[in-house]
């Protein structure tokens, strides 16, 4: 490569050097764990890390349901749908979410901290995420990651 150019992935490269990472959700809290997974999602940890191009890795999460929030967010916080219907709005507190889909916290924080394009629903096809504290990934062999730092 000459002087003063940048060197962007292809898409070869980037799908070559995938990697799997599992992360225990246990007392983590979600917004900090969130943005660290979708950094690992995008991709921008490897030097490789290409904006317009899905350089990422794949990132399973475990105990999703044993994530954390600070201050009152675990009784103020309400998650809000729309049916697209005339009085169709729909406000889900924390707790009633964490009773049914606990898995649905991480992943509602992930998927908003990526880009709202193509390109961020086919990262967030690479996060999968889990309630309890088993997955039927082991045969990719993920690394442990490390977020409580």
């Amino acid at each position: 490569m000459s002087k003063g150019t940048t060197h962007s992935a292809t898409r070869a490269e980037a799908l070559n050097g995938r990697k799997w990472w599992v992360v225990d959700a246990t007392d983590l809290t979600v917004g900090r764990a969130a943005s660290r997974i979708a950094s690992i999602l995008k991709g921008k940890h490897k030097p490789a890390y290409t904006p317009s191009l899905d350089t990422g890795d794949f990132v399973v999460v475990v105990n999703a349901g044993k994530a954390r929030f600070t201050g009152k967010k675990e009784e103020d916080k309400t998650f809000f749908t729309h049916t697209m219907h005339p009085g169709g709005a729909k406000h889900t507190p924390m707790n009633k979410l964490r009773e049914k889909h606990p898995e649905q916290i991480i992943e509602n924080a992930v998927r908003r901290m990526l880009p709202r394009t193509a390109l961020g629903r086919q990262m967030l096809t690479k996060l999968k995420v889990y309630a309890g504290d088993t997955h039927p990934h082991a045969a990719q062999k993920p690394e442990a990651l490390n977020l409580a730092q």
